[in-house]
C-alpha cells in the first residue's frame, strides 16, 4: 500500500523509539479513545495497593451475581483451609517439641504421636477443602464467561448503526473482544487465588506470632520487592498492549485476507500474494521488535526484583538464626518457624502472582466496563409514542455527516413519501442515495433536520415499533451461514406460526428464488456455507434473490430496496419489480442505476453530492433539461439502433 509521510509520533509505551516503517502509516495513529486507558495505566504502587480492595470487591460482586453458591464455596472453603494450615503448624511445633525433649527415643516418639495425628488430620482436611474450593472456583469461570459475553453482544447489537462508522468505537470493541471480555473470569479466578494466598500468609503469620512475634514484620517486609516488581511488570505489559492494538488489528486483517476462502480467488487473480506478504512482513517486523523490547525490559525488572527479594529473604533467615543463637527461640520453635517461613513465602508468592495478574486483568476488564458504559450512550431509547403506521413520511432539511468528515453525505434534503407510493432515488455513485435511504429507514439519526411520520418526529416514536414496520434489501447483504429457509425466516424471525403474512415459500416465489432453492441438495434445509459439512454456496445472483425473499417475508409497510437487482438476471429482475408494484398499502423506496426500472415510479428524487437537485415523475423529469434526462438518455442510447460504419446495427452499451 502507498504510505504517507506524516508528523512523527511519540515514542511507544515501552520506552523504545518507534520503527521508521510504522511512522509512515497514518492509519496506525493512536486515537483519542485511548487517552483514558493510558492515563489509568500510569499508576503507582501505592495507588495499586489502594485500588486492590476495590478490585476484590468488584470481582466478588461479579462472581456473586453469577452464582452465589459457588462463590460462597470457593471463598469459604479456602478460609477453612487457612485455619487448617494454622492448626497444622501449631501441631508440628508440638511434634518437634516432644521429639527434641530429653529421654529415650521410644518415649519421645510415643509422646509426639497425639500431636502428629493432629498435624496429619489438619493436612488431610486442608487438602480436601482446597480440592473442593478449586472445584467451585472452576465451576464459576464458564458461567462468568457466558454472562460477560452475552452482556457485550446484547450491547453491540443494540447500539445505533452510526457507532460502527466510528473508527474509535470499532477499535475499542476489538480491544474488548480480544482481552477485556476474556479477563472478566480471570479477575474472579485471580481474586480467589489472591484470597487463598492471603489466607495462607495470615495462617502462617498467626503461627509465627505464637512462636515469635519479632519474625512477623520481617516476613512482611520480605514481600515488598516482589509486590513492587509485579506492579511494574503489569503496568508495562498493559501500556505495550495499548501501543500495539491498532497494528495487531491490521495484522489480523492481512492474515484474514491471505487465509480466507472468500478472498482466495481475487488474491490469485490479481497476483496479490507478494504484496500481501510484504505488508505482513513489514507489520510483523515492527511487532516483533516491540515484543523484543518488552521482553528485555520485563526481564531486567524481574532480575532486579528477584535480587532484592533474595537479599530480603536472607535478612529474615539471619534474624531467625540470631534469635536461635541468643536463646530467644527454642530449637523446636525455630524449626517450626523455618517451616512456617517457607510456607509463608510460598503463600506470598501465590498472593503476589495473583495480585500481578489481578491488577493487569483489571486494566483490561476496565476497558470492557468503560466500553459498555460508552456504548450505552449510543443505544436509542426504548420507549416512545406508539407507531401504528404512517400515511406520510416527511424529511425536513435533513442532514447527515459521518464521523471525522467535513462534507455531509446528505445535505439539507426535504421530501415527502406517501403510503402506497413507489419512490425512486437516482443519482451517480457517491451522490448520497444509500445514506438517504438509511435515514428514511431509521437506520441513521440525522445530525440536522427532522424526519416525521404523520407530523410526529421519529425521535419521539418507539424505535422498536418503528423498525418493525421497515424492511431493507441492502446492496451490502451478508451471507449468513444458516439454511436457505432460515436465511429467509430471519426477516421476521419472531412471527408466530399461523400469524398473518407470507410464508417462507411465498416470499421465495415472489423473489423468483423458490425453484433455485428447491434445486439445492436439501431444499430449504440446505446449509449455505461451504466451510461446514454438507454446506453449499450460491452465486451472487442467487444470494440476491434470497435477500429479496427475506425482505418480502418481513412484510413491512416501508420497503427500502437498495440496488435489489444488481446481480439478478433479466427474468428474475422483471419478476421482482412486478411484485414490488402489486401492494398499494406498501411504500417502496427504490435505489437503482437501471433507470428503465424507475419509469413507473410515482416520484423520482435525483441526488447529487448529497443534495436533492430534481424531483418529479419520469415524464416530468424527461421534459426538464437536467441530470435525470441526461442519465436516462445516456443509458438508453446503448439499446437504440445506431449506424455503424455506414451500415445499420445496434450499438453495444
Amino acid at each position: 500500500m502507498a504510505t504517507v509521510i506524516g508528523p512523527r509520533r511519540s515514542a511507544p509505551a515501552d520506552g523504545a523509539p518507534a520503527d521508521a516503517d510504522e511512522l509512515d502509516l497514518p492509519e496506525l495513529e493512536d486515537g483519542g479513545w485511548m487517552h483514558h486507558a493510558t492515563e489509568f495505566a500510569h499508576t503507582s504502587f501505592r495507588a495499586v495497593a489502594r485500588r486492590l480492595p476495590h478490585l476484590v470487591r468488584e470481582a466478588v460482586a461479579l462472581a456473586w451475581a453469577t452464582n452465589r453458591r459457588d462463590t460462597l464455596a470457593a471463598i469459604g472453603l479456602n478460609l477453612a483451609a487457612g485455619v487448617m494450615t494454622t492448626l497444622g503448624l501449631l501441631a508440628t511445633t508440638g511434634v518437634l517439641r516432644e521429639l527434641f525433649a530429653a529421654g529415650p527415643t521410644p518415649d519421645r516418639v510415643r509422646a509426639a504421636l497425639p500431636a502428629l495425628g493432629l498435624a496429619a488430620a489438619a493436612v488431610t482436611a486442608k487438602g480436601a477443602l482446597t480440592v473442593t474450593a478449586g472445584w467451585a472456583q472452576a465451576r464459576l469461570l464458564p458461567q462468568i464467561n457466558y454472562a460477560v459475553e452475552l452482556r457485550l453482544f446484547e450491547t453491540t447489537t443494540a447500539v445505533e448503526l452510526a457507532a460502527f462508522d466510528d473508527a474509535g468505537f470499532a477499535e475499542e470493541m476489538d480491544r474488548v473482544r480480544d482481552r477485556g471480555m476474556a479477563e472478566a473470569a480471570s479477575i474472579v479466578d485471580h481474586t480467589v487465588t489472591l484470597l487463598t494466598g492471603v489466607v495462607g500468609v495470615l495462617a502462617t503469620a498467626a503461627a509465627v506470632t505464637v512462636i515469635q512475634p519479632v519474625l512477623l514484620p520481617c516476613l512482611l517486609l520480605a514481600a515488598v520487592p516482589e509486590a513492587v516488581t509485579a506492579v511494574k511488570m503489569a503496568r508495562r505489559q498493559y501500556l505495550a498492549m495499548l501501543a500495539r492494538i491498532t497494528r495487531r488489528r491490521r495484522m489480523w486483517m492481512l492474515a484474514h485476507l491471505m487465509a480466507n476462502r472468500h478472498t482466495a480467488a481475487e488474491v490469485r487473480a490479481y497476483q496479490m500474494r507478494d504484496f500481501l506478504l510484504a505488508e505482513f512482513r513489514r507489520m510483523m517486523t515492527v511487532e516483533t521488535a516491540a515484543l523484543l523490547r518488552l521482553a528485555r525490559a520485563q526481564s531486567t525488572t524481574r532480575a532486579v526484583g528477584m535480587s532484592v527479594g533474595g537479599v530480603a529473604a536472607f535478612a529474615v533467615y539471619a534474624v531467625l538464626g540470631g534469635l536461635l543463637l541468643t536463646g530467644v527461640v527454642a530449637l523446636a520453635a525455630a524449626a517450626t518457624a523455618l517451616l512456617a517461613l517457607q510456607s509463608a513465602r510460598s503463600s506470598l508468592g501465590v498472593a503476589v502472582y495473583a495480585t500481578n495478574n489481578l491488577y493487569e486483568d483489571a486494566l483490561y476488564y476496565q476497558d470492557y466496563q468503560d466500553f459498555l458504559d460508552r456504548a450505552r450512550d449510543r443505544i436509542t431509547a426504548g420507549r416512545g409514542r406508539t407507531a401504528a403506521g404512517f400515511e406520510t413520511i416527511e424529511l425536513d432539511r435533513v442532514t447527515l455527516r459521518y464521523p471525522d468528515t467535513d462534507t455531509p453525505a446528505v445535505d439539507e434534503v426535504s421530501l415527502t413519501v406517501r403510503r402506497g407510493e413507489v419512490v425512486a432515488l437516482v443519482g451517480e455513485n457517491g451522490s448520497g442515495k444509500t445514506t438517504l435511504a438509511k435515514l428514511i429507514a431509521g437506520l441513521y439519526r440525522p445530525t440536522g433536520g427532522v424526519i416525521r411520520w404523520d407530523d410526529v418526529d421519529v425521535a419521539e416514536l418507539d424505535p422498536a415499533q418503528t423498525a418493525a414496520q421497515v424492511a431493507v434489501m441492502t446492496q451490502d447483504w451478508w451471507k449468513f451461514p444458516f439454511t436457505a429457509g432460515q436465511n429467509i425466516r430471519i426477516g421476521r424471525h419472531d412471527r408466530p406460526p399461523g400469524a398473518a403474512g407470507p410464508t417462507v415459500e411465498d416470499a421465495a416465489r415472489a423473489a423468483a428464488a423458490h425453484d433455485m432453492i428447491d434445486g439445492l441438495p436439501f431444499g430449504y434445509d440446505t446449509l449455505l456455507d461451504r466451510e461446514f459439512k454438507n454446506g453449499h454456496d450460491l452465486s451472487g445472483g442467487q444470494w440476491q434473490r434470497l435477500v429479496a425473499a427475506r425482505g418480502l417475508y418481513r412484510d413491512a409497510r416501508l420497503l427500502i430496496c437498495d440496488e435489489p437487482s444488481a446481480a439478478l438476471d433479466a427474468r428474475a429482475e422483471h419478476a421482482l419489480f412486478q411484485h414490488l408494484r402489486r401492494r398499494p398499502d406498501r411504500t417502496v423506496v427504490l435505489i437503482t442505476h437501471r433507470l428503465a426500472n424507475v419509469r413507473h415510479a410515482d416520484q423520482i428524487f435525483v441526488m447529487d453530492h448529497g443534495r436533492l437537485v430534481q424531483q418529479g415523475n419520469h415524464d416530468e423529469l424527461m421534459v426538464a433539461d437536467g441530470p435525470y434526462r441526461e442519465l436516462f438518455e445516456l443509458q438508453a442510447s446503448g439499446y437504440l439502433a445506431q449506424p455503424a460504419d455506414g451500415a445499420g446495427g445496434v450499438a453495444r452499451g
